[in-house]
């Protein structure tokens, strides 16, 4: 009896002497935060909510394939595999309220990057904040998500994609200098297609140039000849439409039917630039103009990139922001792994609020469309804009760039 009361002394001391150099303590999520746990043999979960069904499932595709490949780059976060889950965030307000939704109800969920429009992220944000899930997408680019008067319930919210003050201001600046004086716009009700003709416009007008038409039409519209025969009357030399590839295809189609309209510059952002825009605007698409990222301009990493997404998938990108989405994965990433509490066992504790301001105190990360600072509302890019035109209307031949064999080739800056 002695003998055993002697031996559990002696295992009560142990324990105590563990349990004072922190052995085995079980592990306490900072108080005040809201943690996800990860199990010694778990993976970290990381969400997306992409477009990735519809017209305009390159854009979605493309950045998913983004995240799978900065993944696949980083392997492990503190011992522990990635899971990548994701939902369908279509490109409106009702799929980003569906996509936060069921991937808010996700208890393992650390971080999601998305969405790919800023439509979809009105709705869907305040959802996540909601759920202190860190949010970075990697393609909205409307000015009101990182304003400085932006809703309080958007304190989760960063992105990697550039601002549209940026683009807009671009675009204007590319078409005055390139000669153009009268421009005609149309958006299709989106925040991102609104924000982005409204700040074209006003630097246009800035630099000397006149806006002679502003106009909207439907997402799902088909007959675009009434908008553009009034457009006509008001004898513009440059139209820029900033929307998505439903609406943009039938525009580009139709507008070399309108009288007034068969020479007149036709051009859109990086909303439709893709190939599935070219295949719905068809042969019209020649000489058509966009404003896009930079590629030329991005890191020295971009081409390791492109070599890995054709050898993975089989072909080259689809849309602009796979490497956008690369950078946003690689900056919740690598925040995961400086907030993590870990556990002698492997478990972890994820504190999702230090995880939010970790993303914010982002600082010259080198990332593959630049030098990456996160600035206080959330904008994180390192913004460098070209205006790229259709050489050739075949969508296989599909290769951005700046090079002779570019389509679309890079012609600004």
């Amino acid at each position: 009896m002695k003998k055993s009361f002697a031996v559990l002394t002696v295992l009560v001391m142990l324990l105590t002497a563990l349990a004072a150099c922190g052995g085995g303590a079980a592990l306490e999520c900072p108080e005040g935060d809201v943690c996800v746990e990860v199990g010694p043999d778990e993976p970290v979960r990381i969400g997306y909510a992409f477009v990735v069904s519809g017209a305009d499932v390159t854009l979605g595709t493309d950045t998913k394939r983004g995240v799978e490949i900065a993944v696949e780059d980083k392997g492990q976060i503190l011992g522990h595999d990635i899971e990548v889950v994701g939902e369908d965030s279509l490109c409106s307000a009702e799929g980003g309220q569906t996509a936060a939704t069921k991937l808010s109800s996700d208890t393992k969920l650390v971080g999601v990057i998305g969405t790919n429009c800023s439509s979809a992220a009105r709705a869907a944000i305040p959802i996540f904040c909601g759920a202190n899930i860190p949010t970075i997408s990697p393609s909205n680019t409307a000015p009101d998500l990182t304003d400085p008067g932006r809703p309080e319930d958007y304190w989760c919210y960063l992105r990697t994609a550039h601002n549209d003050l940026v683009q807009g201001a671009a675009m204007a600046e590319y078409a005055y200098g390139a000669g153009f004086r009268a421009a005609a716009t149309v958006h299709d009700g989106s925040l991102y297609a609104d924000k982005l003709q409204q700040v074209f416009s006003g630097k246009f007008q800035e630099l000397g140039g006149a806006v002679v038409a502003q106009e909207a039409v439907g997402p799902d519209d088909t007959d675009m000849k009434p908008m553009l025969t009034r457009v006509a009357a008001q004898n513009p030399d440059f139209i820029y439409y900033p929307i998505f590839t439903k609406a943009g295809g039938q525009i580009t189609k139709q507008a070399r039917e309108v009288p007034g309209l068969e020479t007149v510059q036709l051009s859109g952002a990086d909303g439709i630039f893709s190939a599935d825009f070219m295949r719905a605007a068809g042969d019209a698409v020649i000489g058509f103009r966009w404003s896009s990222p930079d590629f030329a301009a991005f890191g020295a990493g971009y081409q390791d990139f492109l070599a890995k997404h054709e050898a993975k998938y089989g072909e080259k990108t689809l849309a602009p922001f796979h490497a956008h989405a690369y950078d946003a994965a690689m900056i919740i990433m690598a925040a995961v792994e400086k907030v993590a509490i870990q556990g002698d066992d492997g478990s972890l504790l994820i504190p999702k609020k230090a995880l939010v301001q970790a993303m914010f105190d982002t600082k010259d990360h080198t990332g593959l469309t630049g030098n990456l600072t996160c600035d206080e509302n959330g904008d994180c890019a390192d913004p460098k804009i070209a205006v790229y035109e259709c050489v050739n209307a075949d969508p296989e031949s599909w290769n951005p760039g700046a090079s002779a064999d570019s389509n679309p080739m890079k012609i600004w800056p």
